[in-house]
């Protein structure tokens, strides 16, 4: 598939809508079509590290498009000019207010009673910014959300701070996120908890949280959102070091997805998925999933149709793309040191992975350019794929251009028949990629993958 044809099918995620419950600090039922998703960004060894606000798009929630070339939308100036731990709030007037953790690096001594705001009609732009104080504590303030409390008509700001000796969560409560009432205890399981989330389903109110001293997933349940009034009845839920949970409701069915980031290693998003809340939770096959390149976490909201053209409109779509293997999902294609390979995000240098799929050097179907080497593309030599500079032959040309069709082993991912050798697909075999005849199951699994982001 030509960027050409992708970036027209990405002009297209605007789709008919569904009309989904209600949640806090959402005013009435909406037409929801899509999905946003804020985050920062961090790699391995940080070289792909941005502490600002970073946006996404998704049609069901699970595949991700970066906005804005996936560079920041919104930059702090104020405090320490970085963020972590976004979130997104839909107000009850249908606008945006977003915050974030007062943070710039991995600093965990720092204490900050700051966390930092924006509000938005649109997230096309981002106006108003402050810092907003919400303690006098020698602490920090982690991983800021928000919701509506209809019972107090006031919104509730719920983070993380050290108090009586762990890291419980607090709230303070307020109407326009500038002015804010006292800081009180709203969540405390009696050991160190970080990074709530509220979610509420069936009339009952979801708190999942982070137990900080194991890094699993955890939940806690109320009938009210009084501080004080939950209590932890499951997990954990864990994939090594779990933290940022999210919950999302898909807009086409009753599933609810449970999403976590892990540090073990640093930034891979799992998720599990359930029609029960307060049941059992099941891994997703990360067949189904794909987050934005070097995302951390994130918080994620529905949107509108109209919403998701404006984004797009606004911010663009990237003119790179990943390419996810089908049998071993968490692995993508890169070079290294000039081999072309699948390998376990993450790794770095992360642009080992960044591809920009273009016309066919050959005249027809496409040819993978690498970013980091522009000068240089894939091209199969003795059927081993390697990444070479274009000496501008037919044979070079030849060599390097693929004919995309409708993936061996699923039709709604890609494969890709060699231009010169047709009888021959790219695959990966031992984790290296080459072209071969295809003809096993085990063949058409290894010659087929995801285009995405």
């Amino acid at each position: 598939m030509s960027r050409r044809v992708l970036s027209a099918l990405l002009g297209l995620l605007v789709f008919s809508g569904t009309t989904v419950a209600p949640s806090p600090g959402t005013a009435s039922a909406a037409t929801y079509s899509g999905y946003v998703m804020g985050y920062f960004t961090e790699s391995p060894n940080f070289s792909g590290a941005n502490y600002g606000l970073h946006l996404a798009v998704s049609q069901d929630g699970l595949n991700w498009t970066p906005l804005n070339q996936n560079n920041p939308v919104a930059t702090p100036t104020q405090g320490t000019q970085g963020l972590r731990d976004p979130f997104i709030l839909r107000k009850q007037d249908g606008t945006f207010t977003v915050l974030a953790t007062d943070l710039k690096g991995t600093d965990w001594s720092l204490q900050n009673q700051y966390v930092h705001v924006w509000d938005s009609t649109d997230l096309r732009s981002f106006t108003g910014y402050r810092r907003v104080k919400l303690h006098s504590m020698p602490t920090h303030s982690w991983a800021p959300e928000a919701f509506w409390d209809a019972s107090r008509g006031q919104y509730a700001i719920i983070y993380s701070a050290v108090n009586g000796g762990h890291d419980v969560i607090m709230v303070n409560y307020t109407t326009d996120f500038t002015t804010v009432g006292a800081p009180q205890t709203f969540f405390d399981p009696g050991h160190a908890a970080i990074d709530g989330h509220l979610h509420s389903a069936n009339g009952v109110n979801h708190l999942f949280f982070k137990n900080n001293t194991n890094g699993t997933l955890l939940a806690a349940r109320s009938s009210s959102l009084a501080p004080g009034s939950f209590t932890t009845y499951g997990g954990p839920v864990s994939h090594g070091g779990t933290e940022a949970p999210i919950v999302v409701a898909s807009l086409t069915s009753g599933t609810r997805y449970l999403w976590g980031d892990t540090y073990t290693p640093n930034g891979v998003f799992y998720a599990w998925q359930t029609t029960n809340v307060g049941g059992t939770w099941t891994p997703v096959d990360q067949r189904s999933y794909t987050q934005p390149l070097n995302s951390k976490h994130a918080t994620i909201q529905p949107i509108t149709a109209a919403e998701m053209s404006g984004l797009l409109s606004r911010w663009g779509t990237p003119t790179w793309n990943r390419l996810k293997s089908y049998n071993f999902p968490d692995r993508y294609v890169r070079h290294q040191n000039n081999v072309a390979r699948v390998d376990t995000y993450p790794f770095e240098p992360y642009q080992d992975q960044q591809w920009r799929i273009v016309p066919g050097l050959a005249g027809s179907g496409v040819s993978f350019q690498s970013v980091n080497v522009p000068a240089s593309y894939l091209r199969h030599s003795g059927y081993a794929v390697v990444l070479a500079p274009d000496d501008g032959s037919a044979s070079f040309d030849a060599d390097a251009t693929f004919t995309p069709v409708a993936g061996l082993a699923e039709s709604s991912w890609t494969s890709y028949r060699s231009h010169n050798y047709p009888d021959r697909y790219l695959r990966h075999s031992g984790h290296v990629l080459r072209i071969d005849p295809i003809s096993t199951a085990t063949d058409r699994q290894d010659a087929t993958f995801r285009v995405g982001f």
